[in-house]
């Protein structure tokens, strides 16, 4: 099986609130089945990494999208529902880009933590989703990707980001995922 991290990328109100600055009308739809699935991961022994973009107030990347997730503000908390919990073992990668690979610790931490598959899962499916994806197959982890724990805009993006992640990972749906994984304890 390895050892997996599952990744819960960008569950922020900037995001999945309706005030957000960058709403993803989808993101809601998710929290469900990925409280499910953090659950899962608790029961299960796998590792929990939550993402969370934290720009600065002039961060380059509002070049081309709106000001969004400033670090310290309410956009950049994670929303209500989904809050990491460190004293569960739960882990926070703060990120700037796309990708939670690029310029941060999730390299380091998961190499740390023997960590050889990261599951991705989170909003936007075709951008941060697919991204940090990516970079983990450059990376050489061994990518997943839960469908129905990801969402975008609009279906079409959803899917565009699925078959992208599908053509160098394995895209599984939660129970799925949760057939395969799970510990059976004697």
């Amino acid at each position: 099986m390895g050892k997996h991290a599952v990744v819960i990328i960008d569950m922020l109100n900037d995001f999945i609130s309706p005030e957000g600055a960058l709403c993803c009308p989808n993101g809601e739809k998710i929290v469900p089945a990925l409280q499910e699935l953090i659950e899962f991961s608790r029961e299960n022994d796998i590792q929990i990494i939550f993402v969370q973009e934290a720009h600065r107030k002039n961060d380059a990347d509002f070049r081309v999208r709106p000001i969004h997730a400033i670090k310290g503000t309410w956009g950049s908390d994670f929303i209500p529902s989904l809050t990491p919990q460190i004293d569960k073992g739960d882990y926070i990668v703060q990120k700037r880009r796309h990708s939670a690979f690029s310029y941060t610790d999730m390299d380091l931490f998961l190499r740390e933590e023997g960590i050889d598959t990261v599951v991705v899962t989170g909003v936007w499916t075709n951008v941060c989703v697919r991204s940090t994806a990516s970079d983990a197959m450059y990376h050489t982890y061994k990518v997943m990707c839960i469908s129905d724990c990801c969402a975008s805009k609009d279906e079409d993006m959803h899917v565009s980001g699925l078959r992208d992640i599908g053509i160098f990972g394995e895209v599984l749906t939660l129970e799925e995922y949760k057939a395969r994984n799970t510990v059976v304890r004697g």
